[in-house]
């Protein structure tokens, strides 16, 4: 016999969605897989909240769902900045790390 522990979406904030095993915990809209910090970004370089809604490829998002993922960010800055400089420290490491594993392929 297997047990299977069952998470729930937790609701942070209207519409506004945390779950563990759902993007690493980090708020999303709920019912999707669409960080907040992704709305933030779109928006942040010129995407409007009009657009927005079929921006995703996801369903398309409701208007009062883009405002919530920016309402959030405005009340939760210092969190979703964090968010977003884990990322950018994620990412800097793969990229040393496959850097190094060319290197190593190379023979250098």
């Amino acid at each position: 016999m297997t047990l299977t522990m069952a998470t729930a979406a937790k609701t942070v904030f209207p519409h506004i969605t945390t779950d563990p095993e759902v993007c690493h915990g980090r708020p999303c809209i709920a019912g999707t897989r669409v960080r907040i910090m992704d709305v933030v970004a779109a928006h942040e370089q010129g995407v409007s909240p009009a657009e927005l809604r079929d921006y995703f490829a996801t369903r398309p998002l409701t208007l009062a769902e883009i405002y919530a993922a920016l309402a959030y960010y405005n009340d939760h800055k210092d969190e979703v900045e964090a968010d977003f400089a884990e990322d950018e420290r994620l990412a800097s490491e793969g990229m040393a790390q496959e850097a190094e594993l060319r290197k190593h392929r190379s023979g250098r």
